[in-house]
């Protein structure tokens, strides 16, 4: 199958969207969580709406407003009151719950008045009670509720210098969840004795529940040794807040208390169900390469790293198809899912989709027939407009026409400029939805 770059590009994003629609939150919402008569069946769980009890929404995530209209279209007037907190832009129309919008990724003020307004909900929640929670990606820096004599500047510090050098979304959450209120199982802490029924779509690689948005609901396994390891193993530890350095070193001398830990009695009437994943959004974009004529292959699901050194392995990869066929024969999709780092050094404007784009486009360089796109399923890439972008074996030589260095923009960090000159940027506005990224390479035989 032979078929033009402007083509090959266009399949590239059809393909791109397939993935991102297939975990729209409604639809995620309802397919999971179905209501007959006065029996709510959650998953393969089913449960008595509460006779003589109130039914409450809480929740805190990119996707926080499509799940909660989920809800309410099913549960209507049985909901006795909701406040849920999103990232600005993210807000659509409730009528049973109150939807706010706050600072991601770096928390603000906006979402820690938001965090108390949903402690004062919970505090109102008894043992009669229903409270559904509604978790997605983003929660976690949407939920910033210090722990005592800590101030969201601190906490606001220290999730942007663990966000620049690089750490893992686990590594962050364990630091945060030792800082919090919420975090960490606090939530489930606070909401009993109401029964919790929490609804996750998950923006971490394998899917564990005591990471997505730092585990409100779920008994968390970490410690606040671990949380120190991780500052010193960044060169952190002289680097943080000093009130944060302290407040860590006071938990792991056992001065503070712990956060819940599996097993502990409040979470035995707790439910905790995953409705969206990357796996998800990956197979319905194999599926939509399959339609479009491709050979889809998925590679990985759980791929973490540095964001170069994955986009220069993609890029192997479509060299060894033009070469030897292998993997799989042209006209082929490899797809992988998943969520890199980037190690920042420069001061430029970008996030690692579009890093890993960048980094593509000078590998496949010259390549005929081949195009690679990254994209975040939430729409937004770092702090940009854009979901990531898309790029082939021109991209780099029509840069040059138009005076750019793809090289220099690369070591700065600095993709969001390049592509929008060459007006190759993925701009789906927010999706409000988050399973982290999509990444896929075309390669096509030749014309």
């Amino acid at each position: 199958m032979a078929k033009s770059g402007e083509q090959r590009n266009q399949d590239a994003l059809d393909i791109f969207l397939a993935g991102v629609a297939a975990v729209e939150p409604r639809g995620a919402v309802k397919a999971h969580l179905r209501r007959n008569e006065q029996r709510l069946e959650i998953g393969e769980t089913s449960i008595d709406l509460p006779d003589n009890g109130r039914v409450f929404i809480i929740g805190a995530g990119k996707a926080a407003g499509p799940m909660a209209a989920a809800v309410e279209e099913l549960l209507g007037e049985r909901i006795a009151g909701g406040i849920a907190v999103t990232k600005y832009g993210h807000g659509v129309e409730l009528k049973h719950t109150t939807l706010l919008e706050a600072g991601h990724p770096v928390p603000d003020q906006n979402g820690l008045d938001a965090s108390f307004k949903i402690m004062g909900m919970l505090e109102l929640a008894g043992h009669q009670d229903l409270v559904i929670c509604l978790i997605s990606g983003g929660g976690s820096a949407l939920l910033p509720c210090p722990a005592e004599d800590l101030s969201l500047g601190d906490k606001m510090t220290v999730t942007q210098q663990l966000l620049d050098c690089g750490a893992t979304i686990g590594e962050i959450n364990t630091v945060r969840k030792h800082l919090s209120k919420l975090k960490g199982g606090g939530l489930a802490r606070l909401a009993a004795p109401a029964r919790l029924v929490t609804l996750i779509l998950s923006d971490v690689v394998g899917d564990p529940l005591d990471v997505i948005a730092s585990g409100p609901t779920v008994a968390d396994p970490s410690t606040y040794g671990q949380a120190l390891e991780i500052l010193n193993r960044y060169g952190l530890t002289d680097e943080v807040p000093e009130k944060v350095r302290h407040y860590l070193e006071q938990g792991d001398a056992g001065l503070l208390d712990e956060t819940p830990k599996p097993g502990e009695p409040l979470f035995s009437q707790n439910l905790n169900l995953l409705v969206g994943t990357n796996r998800l959004a990956v197979e319905a974009a194999a599926a939509k390469a399959s339609d479009l004529g491709y050979h889809p292959l998925i590679l990985s699901t759980t791929m973490t790293g540095e964001t170069r050194h994955i986009a220069a392995a993609h890029a192997a990869m479509a060299r060894e198809i033009i070469e030897s066929g292998h993997p799989l024969p042209a006209p082929a999709c490899l797809l992988s899912g998943g969520e890199t780092t980037v190690t920042i050094k420069g001061k430029g404007k970008g996030g690692r989709n579009q890093e890993f784009a960048l980094a593509a486009a000078l590998e496949i360089d010259g390549l005929a027939n081949v195009t690679i796109l990254s994209g975040g399923t939430d729409g937004n890439d770092g702090p940009t407009d854009a979901a990531g972008a898309v790029v082939d074996g021109s991209t780099c030589s029509w840069a040059s026409q138009k005076g750019l260095d793809p090289r220099h923009h690369l070591e700065h960090n600095d993709a969001y400029p390049f592509f929008q000159s060459l007006g190759d940027l993925i701009i789906t506005g927010p999706t409000n939805t988050n399973v982290m990224d999509l990444r896929l390479v075309l390669v096509t035989c030749e014309e």
